[in-house]
């Protein structure tokens, strides 16, 4: 990789959804030239759930993260976005999930719609659904067969996830950007329901495998109790690996999450911020830089 591209011409895409996949862009802004958002839309809970309910959209929650992560912070949008209704039937619902539904009902189409909610909040890169079908979450957990991201995620035990349609067309845009990235980011956040919901629509799937970039998968700072109780990096790996994603390098804190014997090397960097709670912007845009063109070693 050329130097230009290190010092900050770089494409990133990042993949995944929830406050994982916002903090990933957080620091992506900060050393890639151009960034793309590939989220999840399988969430059915809350706002986002009510939304697709009552209107046959995908789930704009995580969407609406992504857009704020990537917004321009002298933006009153960009803040007014995450402002919540507290009462009448709006009760719970953000701002910007309305906006977003708003835009793609006068719209008639839900691309455009981001696009133009992306330049309200003065977007500095690409927020895209993995697919633009209000899909459904589908998991095997203990042999049992849960339906329904919120379900999901308390199931435990989970072996494998699905979609339902199985066959749910991902964006041109999205596959694009994956195919002439120089860096794919998954994660971090909740392995099944968020990274695994956005890779495993089938062209996302298969530009993941055709891809040159460099695929690094961003453990989180802790076991997501149930989703991922008992796991270790390397069940991590093989979780992404049995649903045919193969990360190049796997990026984790120090002491967050036992190793055991991962099939892909692990670079452990600091990366947390100061309470441990989340992932830091600074520290974490400086590992991902720093993997930019993995050869096997950071740098």
């Amino acid at each position: 990789m050329s130097d230009e591209r290190r010092a900050g011409a770089a494409r990133v895409v990042a993949l995944g959804g929830g406050h994982g996949l916002a903090a990933t862009l957080a620091a992506a802004r900060r050393y890639a030239g151009t960034v793309t958002a590939v989220v999840s839309v399988a969430d059915d809970g809350g706002s986002s759930g009510r939304l697709r309910q009552a209107l046959g959209i995908p789930a704009p929650g995580d969407l609406r993260r992504c857009l704020v992560a990537l917004g321009d912070p002298r933006s009153a949008w960009t803040s007014y976005f995450e402002h919540r209704f507290s009462g009448g039937e709006l009760e719970g619902h953000a701002l910007g999930n309305v906006v977003i539904a708003g835009l793609a009902s006068a719209t008639g189409d839900f691309a455009a719609a981001l696009h133009e909610a992306g330049r309200l909040v003065g977007c500095v890169g690409r927020v895209l659904p993995a697919t633009t079908v209000p899909v459904v979450l589908t998991a095997d957990a203990d042999g049992r067969e849960v339906e329904g991201q919120v379900n999901v995620s308390t199931a435990g035990s989970i072996s494998a996830v699905s979609l339902v349609p199985p066959d749910v067309p991902a964006p041109d845009a999205a596959l694009e950007a994956i195919a002439t990235a120089d860096q794919v980011v998954l994660g971090p956040g909740s392995l099944f329901t968020s990274v695994l919901a956005a890779a495993i629509v089938p062209g996302i799937r298969a530009a993941l495998a055709s891809t040159t970039a460099t695929k690094v998968y961003v453990c989180n700072l802790r076991p997501q109790l149930p989703e991922t109780e008992g796991f270790d990096v390397a069940a991590h790996v093989r979780a992404l690996e049995a649903h045919g994603v193969q990360p190049d390098v796997v990026l984790c804190q120090p002491g967050a999450l036992p190793l055991g014997r991962p099939a892909v090397p692990v670079v452990e960097r600091e990366v947390a911020g100061d309470s441990g709670l989340g992932h830091d912007p600074v520290r974490l845009a400086a590992a991902l830089s720093d993997l930019l063109g993995w050869g096997g070693r950071a740098g």
